[in-house]
């Protein structure tokens, strides 16, 4: 059970962080936001990831990790677009609605993990749940190149010409 409750967990990390950044980058469309450059895109995403991973370790309800997204990706986007501004009533109650929404789709989709991985369990026989995967010794090869009598080796152990493919 606690594989499965592993799985369920990163599950909801991928949810998460996905919704954390594309709901940002949704809602700073509508709101007339700019296309986000590279670098505010990576540092939104970082901050998508760190709500992924507060997800999946801590005990931080869902919710509050999607606000708190919503309102690191909101500054990020904000500051990098030169137009932070003070959210009025209908953009809190936006964001509201985007959170109950999102939360509600998380939730399932923690069910819906669960349901898959119980009849997942049914159906793999108990003797191939855990077998371990074999692997092959590793087979000790020596390379030594053809070097022609007329080569001049310089500084390696071969002479330097295209690949293979493109003779």
């Amino acid at each position: 059970m606690a594989a499965d409750m592993k799985t369920v967990m990163r599950m909801r990390a991928v949810f998460v962080s996905g919704i954390s950044a594309s709901l940002s980058i949704a809602a700073h469309a509508v709101g007339g936001g700019a296309v986000p450059h590279q670098d505010a895109l990576v540092l939104l995403l970082g901050v998508a990831l760190v709500a992924g991973v507060l997800a999946a370790e801590s005990r931080v309800p869902v919710p509050l990790l999607l606000v708190l997204g919503q309102m690191a990706g909101h500054l990020v986007l904000g500051l990098h677009d030169g137009h932070l501004h003070t959210p009025g009533p209908g953009m809190l109650v936006a964001h509201a609605g985007a959170v109950v929404v999102a939360a509600l789709l998380v939730r399932a989709a923690e069910k819906g993990c669960g349901a898959a991985l119980a009849v997942l369990r049914r159906l793999v026989p108990q003797e191939y749940r855990a077998l371990p995967v074999a692997v092959a010794e590793p087979v000790r090869t020596v390379y030594r190149p053809r070097v022609g009598p007329g080569a001049r080796l310089v500084g390696g152990t071969g002479s330097r010409g295209p690949p293979v493919v493109l003779r």
